[in-house]
């Protein structure tokens, strides 16, 4: 178990002891990750805002509810971007007709076993952001679930209920869509130094 997880599971310890006295933890802990997922799927700095805040309210209220084993047992953090999610799908719905169907035909396809590049680099470019949130929906929160967030597929099966196996896939095409933006923006060769995900784009064929 790495360093995070680990610090993340004692966070779940000491809520099941005493909620009242650590929620703030939680709140100094997952608020920024948090807010920053909303952002990059909604494109709103107000409705990011309004959403996490509203994630972590009733995370809060949903404890008060849970038995301190549950609490103890709890992934929390897939558990919290599991209701941030659940927010901005119905908010994103309203505003963004990809986001049905959630799985399209090509998702099943064979891809590659994982795709290990990082992804701190697109943050740096308004040119990348925009053309993030141009993904599909399904697509777009599953790359930045995975390279925004840092989540594992593990993870990412419990936030988005989404077989780990589709979610590499999923990963796969938003990854080689980017790709196919980036060739088709007059900005690529500018992005080209910024380079990890760049590169990793450049080995994805489109219909691999």
């Amino acid at each position: 178990m790495n360093t995070t997880a680990t610090s993340h599971q004692l966070l779940a310890a000491e809520l099941a002891a005493d909620l009242n006295s650590h929620f703030d933890q939680v709140v100094r802990t997952f608020q920024q990750p948090l807010y920053v997922f909303a952002l990059r799927m909604t494109g709103s700095r107000e409705e990011a805002e309004e959403l996490t805040q509203d994630a972590l309210i009733r995370a809060y209220r949903a404890l008060k509810t849970y038995s301190a084993d549950r609490i103890r047992d709890m992934a929390l953090q897939a558990w919290l971007y599991a209701i941030l999610r659940n927010l901005i799908r119905n908010r994103v719905r309203r505003h963004d007709p990809r986001t049905e169907p959630l799985h399209d035909g090509h998702d099943s396809l064979a891809g590659p076993d994982d795709i290990e590049s990082g992804y701190e680099h697109l943050e740096q470019s308004v040119a990348m952001r925009a053309l993030i949130m141009d993904l599909p929906v399904h697509h777009r929160e599953a790359v930045l679930l995975r390279y925004l967030s840092d989540l594992s597929y593990g993870e990412m099966s419990a936030v988005l209920g989404r077989p780990e196996g589709t979610l590499k896939a999923q990963v796969h095409r938003g990854l080689a869509q980017l790709r196919e933006r980036l060739e088709a923006s007059s900005e690529a060769w500018d992005l080209q130094p910024a380079g990890n995900v760049q590169r990793q784009a450049q080995h994805i064929r489109p219909g691999d």
